[in-house]
């Protein structure tokens, strides 16, 4: 359906668009007739129009030349098809934790914060133009034509875990995400691990799973240690599918030949349902297969057993892309890219290997 606008009350009320915003935004510096009044809104509740956002900020104050509406948004897309499509911004923990470090930020800064998900294929942008946003901080966006469009439209940007789309444009922040799949894959295989699987969202070209992916293949190489397309699981990010690939890893191990023992799930909350999953498999963690996730989430420490996992400090990930918005905000930034520094975080969900252990 075609979205109702000023003009189309106007021609409904058979006023001019200028007397419908007067009497939609209650402009008390206007005399209006109550006949005309009555008429415009009797035509806006026929034709369900709904003002913009932006068209109700007009009046609010402008710093650098341009409108403040004090609200910044926080885009998270849906890149992955899964079933927790719906849920994407709760079914994930990393998402509230980084989402609590921004908002804390901007209110400190007098800012308000927008939250919102855009669907597979929908443009970033559509987000920013039906609302009068300063600026806005994008998670996980793919190189794409939106990135162009954002370039023209002018407002200031943070990209976080992003590859491939600054171009040198924009501000970002992010982690290592190679370096990190390779420090859990090199710890698996210092623990003397030489079947290990990969438990993974899509693994798409400049994405954050592509670069761990790649790290985990670094580690492989370095240890003389052909990669098997086989020992590759990937899916969505998410509880639902860490299970369902803790079936797949089961059934694999039981078909003969040489053991997965070790599995790096390249989320926390993917690593939680494969532990869980191979439960209910019948296999044991760490006796049977070691797990190592990446986040370090809250829920890491209160699994059972705890899991080893590559931690980002998402709180202060979420604080320093709040910081870089302010500073854009204010005219105070550049373009350029900060790295969050990681670390290994040992807990009892990776077992050291006797040698030969992973052989049947």
């Amino acid at each position: 359906m075609k979205k109702v606008s000023i003009k189309d009350v106007a021609k409904e009320a058979g006023v001019s668009p200028t007397t419908v915003s007067y009497i939609l935004n209650n402009n008390k510096n206007v005399s209006i007739t109550p006949e005309t009044r009555a008429r415009v809104l009797a035509a806006s509740d026929k034709l369900k129009y709904v003002p913009s956002q932006a068209a109700k900020t007009l009046g609010s104050s402008r710093v650098m030349g341009r409108t403040q509406s004090k609200m910044i948004g926080v885009v998270i897309p849906q890149t992955e098809d899964s079933v927790d499509d719906a849920y994407i911004m709760l079914s994930n923990p990393f998402y509230s934790t980084f989402l609590s470090a921004v908002e804390y930020e901007m209110r400190r800064a007098n800012y308000h914060v927008l939250v919102t998900g855009t669907n597979r294929g929908q443009s970033y942008i559509e987000v920013v133009k039906s609302r009068a946003l300063d600026g806005v901080i994008i998670i996980g966006i793919y190189p794409s034509e939106d990135v162009d469009e954002y370039r023209r439209f002018n407002i200031p940007t943070v990209l976080v875990d992003c590859y491939g789309s600054s171009g040198g444009d924009f501000v970002s922040i992010r982690t290592d995400d190679r370096l990190g799949g390779y420090m859990a894959a090199k710890h698996l295989l210092e623990m003397g691990h030489r079947r290990i699987a990969f438990v993974s969202g899509e693994i798409k070209a400049d994405g954050v799973n592509y670069m761990r992916f790649q790290g985990y293949r670094d580690a492989l190489a370095e240890y003389g240690l052909d990669f098997d397309s086989e020992l590759v699981f990937g899916g969505y990010v998410g509880f639902s599918y860490g299970a369902e690939a803790a079936a797949a890893i089961a059934a694999a191990n039981k078909s003969g030949g040489r053991r997965i023992t070790a599995a790096f799930a390249t989320s926390d909350i993917t690593a939680i349902g494969l532990i869980k999953g191979l439960s209910e498999s019948g296999l044991r963690v760490p006796e049977d297969i070691s797990v190592i996730g990446f986040d370090d989430i809250d829920y890491a420490g209160m699994c059972v057993p705890g899991l080893t996992t590559i931690r980002q400090n998402i709180i202060e990930k979420g604080h320093e892309a709040a910081r870089l918005m302010i500073d854009a905000l204010n005219g105070k930034s550049s373009a350029g890219e900060k790295i969050i520094p990681m670390q290994l975080v040992e807990r009892a969900s990776v077992k050291r290997l006797t040698e030969n252990a992973e052989v049947v």
